[in-house]
């Protein structure tokens, strides 16, 4: 089963109704909330079942023979089921809930980096977020691994025969986000996958910030993990999944120990839980779990194609009306981007123009984007990005690109 068909036309103004956040004041003017890539805000729905769990079936899960007990584990598990058939997975036992992202890749890191040796090569790309280099740098200096960085172009664009030339029968393991988080582009995961695979290695994708924007179906990628954040798709923060391929997450070793994980424990010896259980220790974020269910209904619920289309229109509007800006410079031009436009004005600190856009109600983000190592290929100190979801409109970009415009005539 993959993503389910939309139950509803999509509406932008009907989307927004379910966003109380949308509805506040910042500074006496009504909020424009363009800092999604960050976090995204939450519907209604989300929002009721986190006061349902806690203030009705709060309870431990897996543990319990009592009524509470086994009602939240059964919202638990049908959350895990939900998000399997969301990413098109095989089986709910190949949803592993973490606490987010960067926990989903320090697992991989820890578990499936366990099984390298001496001299195995990991490829990761110059556009990636902290979250998927630090961890490896991290384990190339346990084990003794090579970490080695395929470059991007001037527009942002992973180059692909670059790319080629780093991959090896030495590479056990290629990690690349679906989009960059600070400029947009979309890399082409699938042909990446089928790139891996041909020598050998596996691939983990980053979806942090693709799972919200586009259909995902983990078996066409054939991506051997794929990893996202509940935040950033309108559900809880502290929570988040890590898909892995069945027969891999079976050789994978336990990442922590304690309750939960274990099927027998001696002091002479302990036996490890079956999948997803074995990587998942001590009392989870039941809500959260809970809670992402609701969120990942609440987008099926959604028209994804119509999303995605919206979204390029909105980020293609916004890009176009900045480069008209005198001393502006764009972050990231590729010809397949979508959701995130990052720029730079010349002799302005992103910081203030960031400081000026929140007096006058927009959300912003400035400043590296947990993506140090491209404001050096950039050689600037910072952009400030502006990030869309699905309720974003229109009306609000020309709005931001006004009050982009105030804040630059202030500062020069």
């Amino acid at each position: 089963m993959m993503n389910s068909e939309p139950t509803k036309p999509f509406s932008v103004r009907e989307i927004r109704e379910q966003f109380p956040a949308l509805k506040r004041l910042v500074y006496n003017k009504n909020l424009i909330y363009f800092d999604n890539g960050a976090t995204s805000q939450k519907p209604q729905v989300v929002l009721d079942a986190i006061n349902k769990y806690y203030s009705k079936d709060n309870a431990n899960i897996h543990r319990g023979v009592h009524y509470m007990s086994q009602k939240a584990t059964t919202e638990f598990e049908e959350a895990r089921k939900i998000i399997q058939h969301y990413i098109n997975a095989r089986k709910s036992e190949e949803i592993i809930f973490t606490k987010g992202t960067t926990d989903g890749i320090n697992l991989v890191a820890n578990s499936f980096g366990s099984l390298l040796k001496a001299g195995d090569e990991i490829l990761i790309t110059a556009m990636e977020h902290h979250s998927n280099i630090v961890p490896w740098q991290m384990l190339c200096e346990r084990k003794n691994l090579i970490l080695k960085v395929a470059p991007i172009n001037k527009k942002g664009e992973l180059i692909i025969e670059d790319f080629d030339k780093l991959l090896s029968k030495n590479t056990k393991l290629v990690a690349v986000t679906h989009i960059s988080n600070t400029l947009g582009t979309i890399n082409p995961v699938k042909e990446l996958a089928e790139k891996a695979h041909a020598v050998g290695a596996k691939i983990l994708v980053d979806g942090a910030q693709s799972i919200q924007h586009k259909k995902i179906d983990v078996r066409d990628l054939n991506c051997d993990f794929f990893v996202f954040s509940g935040h950033k798709v309108f559900g809880p923060t502290g929570i988040g999944v890590l898909y892995g391929k069945e027969d891999l997450l079976d050789r994978m070793p336990p990442y922590q120990g304690g309750g939960d994980m274990i099927e027998r424990v001696t002091f002479e010896r302990t036996t490890y839980n079956e999948l997803p259980f074995k990587f998942e220790a001590g009392t989870p974020h039941i809500a959260g779990g809970i809670c992402l269910g609701e969120a990942v209904k609440f987008l099926s619920s959604l028209d994804i194609n119509a999303i995605e289309k919206h979204e390029k229109e909105l980020a293609d509007y916004a890009q176009d009306m900045l480069d008209t800006f005198e001393g502006m410079r764009i972050i990231g031009e590729a010809k397949n981007k979508t959701s995130v436009v990052s720029f730079f004005v010349d002799g302005i600190h992103p910081f203030d123009i960031g400081t000026l856009l929140d007096k006058q109600g927009i959300a912003v983000r400035t400043g590296h984007h947990c993506t140090q190592p491209l404001m050096d290929f950039y050689k600037i100190p910072g952009t400030v990005r502006a990030s869309f979801a699905f309720y974003n409109t229109r009306e609000e970009i020309d709005k931001f690109i006004a009050a982009v415009d105030k804040s630059i005539t202030l500062l020069k």
